[in-house]
């Protein structure tokens, strides 16, 4: 285990959602997604075979547009809509039987669901964090575990912005949050090899979904 880790990590996917493959979707998006999205799955796969719990979040609204709040005042039209196919997750970025998925209706994964619950009930200490987007709710969910006094790291090569400046700038303002919040996937997977700690709990029924 390195420095990378303190406690028990848990890996957490955020929005990989196909509409990152859509360049004429409603929400831009840095280029480089499908690069972006092999380098979350080669940490996904490290992760599991470390026996690290994996969390999957997944940004999806109503069709009445009732839960977006305040969400359309800026650039971003009307997006992630259930049922839509964009909004569905990447297939290879799925969860397992044994791991969790979470379902979010704003920007950071902590406002209005049950990460929370779920973070204590698997005693997690460091959060690792891949996709979309670096600037809105990679940024947002990373301030929220901050505050919440997590370790967190963040794939800077698996993570995309709005734009190449508001990704770099997201990027600079978590690492003034937390020095050595910024790390490459490679140095993620070589953690996640080194890890020796506690194995994930496994379950025997469907796809544990946290919703809100």
């Amino acid at each position: 285990m390195s420095d990378l880790i303190v406690g028990q990590p848990v890996f957490i996917s955020i929005d990989n959602q196909l509409a990152g493959y859509n360049e004429d979707y409603a929400v831009p998006q840095m280029d480089g997604f499908a690069r972006r999205v092999d380098g979350c799955v080669a940490m996904l796969t490290a992760a599991r075979e470390a026996g690290i719990p994996v969390i999957f979040l997944q940004e999806r609204h109503s069709r009445t547009l009732a839960d977006f709040g305040r969400e359309l005042d800026g650039q971003e039209a009307v997006h992630c809509v259930e049922d839509d196919p964009d909004t569905e997750l990447v297939p290879t970025l799925t969860p397992l039987p044994d791991e969790y998925h979470v379902i979010k209706r704003r920007y950071s994964a902590f406002f209005g669901t049950d990460l929370e619950i779920l973070l204590k009930g698997l005693n997690a200490k460091t959060l690792v964090l891949c996709g979309a987007l670096t600037d809105v709710c990679v940024h947002y969910t990373f301030v929220d575990a901050h505050q919440h006094d997590y370790h967190v790291r963040v794939a800077t090569d698996a993570v995309g912005g709005s734009s190449q400046a508001a990704h770099d700038a997201s990027l600079n303002a978590m690492e003034y949050l937390q020095t050595g919040a910024l790390r490459s996937s490679v140095e993620i997977i070589a953690a996640f090899r080194a890890y020796d700690g506690p194995q994930r709990p496994p379950v025997g029924g469907p796809v544990q979904s946290v919703m809100v």
